[in-house]
């Protein structure tokens, strides 16, 4: 098939390569979101998606909006067969979506119909899930609602980030979308309706979404952590300023803190929660660089009696 790929961030970057390296396929174009600024100068940078796919000689198209006049002319003289997507960051209207004659095939990181939306994978891990996964469906207008083709499953393990996972889930969805490319191209793969059954939304984290409850039992507070990093990173305050959790784990037998109340010793530094206390591995004090929670507390010359959170 003749494919236009829509994607953005980094994430997408494993299915565009998939789909370059697919000898049944043709990435004619890709789509993605314009240059956006970045770094201390501000100055406007390529997405990945966009560099990879000139890196690989493929054209490039950044609409403002998926519905503008110029981008629509020129995907219909594209006249791709399918579109796939990974990620892209922009709902696509109906006038696009009625372009390809085999549709916008969308890679989803969540086992649908659960963690429908923006931020399933922090979701998943905020919620306590065991088991999550990557889903290829056809995109409807509405909120990833549409049939699907295939899913793959991944375990989330005890220590994930939302940073690691995606990543995994990443490199097993490329080869989904892959396979999915496959069976719409000769016929073997049928999209199935979504169960009305199951459904749950993830929207995207809010900053204040990331703020850490010390009154919430530990677990909760781990979870919160792991499903907040690397963004939008989960923070508590401390002496009236943010202060920025990178990493940090619960501590079962340790029982005598109060939630919030810090116990800094010479080599670890532990805060109460509602249940059990949590120990600080790494921390970020606003306008510094991450450091050890212990550095952290020795430059800070915590006292008897602080807490984190007011």
């Amino acid at each position: 098939m003749k494919l236009v790929f829509a994607g953005t961030p980094e994430v997408a970057v494993p299915a565009l390569d998939a789909l370059i390296a697919s000898e049944r396929h043709e990435v004619a174009a890709v789509v993605t979101r314009p240059d956006a600024p970045a770094g201390r100068g501000r100055r406007l940078v390529a997405s990945p998606v966009a560099e990879r796919a000139q890196e690989a000689g493929i054209e490039v198209l950044r609409p403002a909006k998926p519905r503008d006049p110029e981008f629509l002319e020129r995907l219909r003289e594209i006249a791709p067969d399918c579109c796939p997507v990974v990620a892209y960051g922009a709902l696509l209207p109906r006038v696009a979506l009625d372009v390809p004659a085999r549709g916008w095939v969308n890679l989803h990181f969540s086992l649908l119909p659960a963690w429908r939306g923006a931020a399933p994978v922090q979701h998943a891990l905020m919620a306590g899930d065991e088991i999550t996964g990557a889903s290829t469906f056809l995109i409807e207008e509405g909120l990833d609602s549409g049939p699907v083709y295939g899913t793959v499953t991944e375990t989330i393990r005890p220590t994930d980030t939302s940073g690691d996972l995606l990543t995994r889930l990443a490199l097993a969805g490329a080869g989904l979308l892959a396979a999915t490319m496959d069976g719409i191209e000769d016929g073997s793969l049928k999209a199935v309706p979504q169960p009305a059954e199951g459904v749950t939304l993830a929207p995207k984290i809010a900053v204040e979404d990331a703020r850490v409850d010390w009154a919430a039992p530990a677990l909760r507070v781990d979870r919160v952590v792991r499903g907040c990093t690397p963004a939008p990173g989960a923070w508590t305050t401390f002496r009236g300023e943010r202060l920025k959790l990178v990493q940090a784990h619960p501590v079962p037998d340790r029982t005598d803190l109060a939630p919030g109340r810090l116990a800094a010793g010479k080599n670890d530094v532990c805060v109460g929660t509602g249940s059990y206390a949590v120990e600080l591995l790494w921390v970020q004090a606003q306008g510094k660089k991450p450091m050890r929670a212990a550095d952290w507390a020795r430059g800070a010359r915590i006292t008897e009696g602080e807490s984190l959170g007011g």
